[in-house]
């Protein structure tokens, strides 16, 4: 089907597997190409079958999830790069930050809604990236408890205008685009544009990138 989007499971757990691929290809634009039940296997599967996203469980035997996103993401420029969809159990996993840094562009907790799941598939393959408001916290709660250290503004920020950067302080804050709009008053086109322009600027891929980039650049300090 011309447009549809291509998925890969990668869990441990047969039933997860099993559920998980039958509510994703009974949406018309989802094809479900196929399973695994290690990292190993998801890397293997994903070189064949060229998936758009991966669903990737953090913990699984073999090979986790955190080293097959990396092997997944660590590829030579104009290979295929799939997006990298990380779900857990757990919103307090150890791997949250590291998997982020691998370059996965989200979390989803498995107890997520069908509905949710489904949505969370569209948006990362649109090139976007969805973080679970719980993960978020998380990911913000271990910047917070980390020891400051003076580093230097990053010459990167000064390319950006002052509306750009209050963008990217609301991004790293986790608003949606919606929600800029409404606290900046101003159209939500003109949010994507301005996201965009950011992105582009200091080269990142997604919102998740610019979440840690906000926060290790000192630009937003956990607990203002």
């Amino acid at each position: 089907m011309t447009g549809s989007i291509r998925v890969l499971i990668a869990d441990d757990q047969a039933m997860v597997r099993e559920g998980f691929g039958a509510l994703l290809a009974a949406q018309p634009d989802l094809i479900v190409v196929g399973d695994a039940a290690d990292g190993a296997q998801a890397v293997a599967l994903a070189r064949r079958t060229d998936p758009d996203v991966v669903l990737m469980d953090v913990r699984m035997p073999v090979l986790d999830g955190l080293e097959a996103t990396r092997r997944l993401l660590d590829v030579p420029p104009g290979t295929h790069r799939p997006r990298v969809l990380m779900l857990t159990t757990f919103d307090l996993d150890d791997y949250v930050y590291e998997a982020l840094r691998a370059g996965a562009s989200g979390f989803l907790l498995k107890d997520a809604r069908g509905a949710e799941l489904v949505h969370a598939v569209r948006v990362v393959a649109s090139g976007d990236a969805l973080l679970a408001p719980s993960v978020t916290r998380r990911l913000i709660a271990d910047f917070a408890a980390r020891p400051r250290a003076a580093r230097a503004r990053p010459a990167a920020l000064d390319t950006l205008t002052p509306r750009e950067l209050e963008v990217l302080r609301l991004v790293a804050r986790g608003r949606s685009n919606t929600e800029i709009a409404d606290e900046l008053v101003v159209a939500e086109q003109t949010v994507k544009t301005h996201v965009g322009r950011v992105l582009s600027k200091l080269d990142l891929r997604d919102r998740v990138q610019a979440v840690v980039f906000a926060y290790e650049s000192g630009l937003i300090v956990p607990g203002e």
